[in-house]
């Protein structure tokens, strides 16, 4: 493990992905990984979530985290890993905020067609289950939407961001922290990591229309696809 991202969900940690493995610092390690690539490491993450993390088993040929479920532990990895770099993603609070509140939050806790269908899709695949369960144990020990989830105040929540940033520069030494957004380009990651700026732009992607348009379209598809085979066998 080579680079430990320290950010928060919705600050750009799709980008980051692209942007480190573009550099060599790949594979990468995502949330997305969890939930589409390997769903069998969701019990290993639940384990690290209960504080029996097998870190070894779950980064096996990964060089970097970023996002969640990584970002949640960044203090312990920063132990495991001490050669580590981390990456510490920002935002404005309130922009953040507002981001959490029409991605992550609108999934896990709002009544829309989208939380709907990711209920009804976790009916008939477990794994989204196990994953929505470990994703919601994250956000209630970390404290982002406060003691009362399933009522958003984007204020509170904001402020949740500031307290992570400051939490993360308390706990990490300054010559291993980069605070990052794309919005800096590509120079600081570059030579905060020691290699050469590409010649391509800075990618920009996952914003919060696009978030929303994967998780439904991806559970039309698994549930249109489940109701196919359930004709089929009829």
């Amino acid at each position: 493990m080579r680079i430990i991202g320290a950010g928060l969900p919705r600050t750009a940690t799709m980008t980051q992905k692209i942007a480190l493995e573009t550099l060599g610092f790949g594979p990468c390690y995502h949330m997305s990984t969890t939930l589409l690539a390997d769903a069998s490491l969701i019990p290993l993450w639940q384990a690290a979530l209960e504080g029996k993390a097998d870190w070894g088993t779950i980064f096996r040929g990964y060089e970097a985290t970023v996002d969640y479920p990584g970002a949640f532990h960044y203090r312990e990895l920063t132990e495991v890993y001490p050669d580590a770099k981390v990456l510490l993603s920002v935002r404005d609070g309130h922009a953040w905020a507002r981001s959490m509140r029409d991605t992550v939050w609108d999934i896990s806790y709002g009544d829309t067609i989208a939380h709907h269908l990711m209920a009804a899709h976790a009916k008939i695949n477990p794994a989204i289950g196990q994953f929505s369960r470990l994703m919601d144990g994250m956000y209630e020990k970390s404290g982002l939407f406060g003691a009362h989830p399933e009522v958003f105040d984007e204020d509170a929540v904001a402020r949740q961001m500031e307290r992570h940033i400051r939490e993360v520069r308390a706990a990490v030494s300054p010559d291993r922290l980069l605070e990052w957004s794309p919005a800096d380009g590509w120079e600081p990651l570059c030579a905060f990591l020691d290699v050469p700026v590409p010649e391509a732009p800075l990618p920009h992607v996952n914003d919060s229309g696009s978030f929303n348009e994967v998780a439904i379209d991806w559970s039309l598809r698994a549930l249109t696809d489940w109701r196919s085979a359930q004709r089929a066998t009829a």
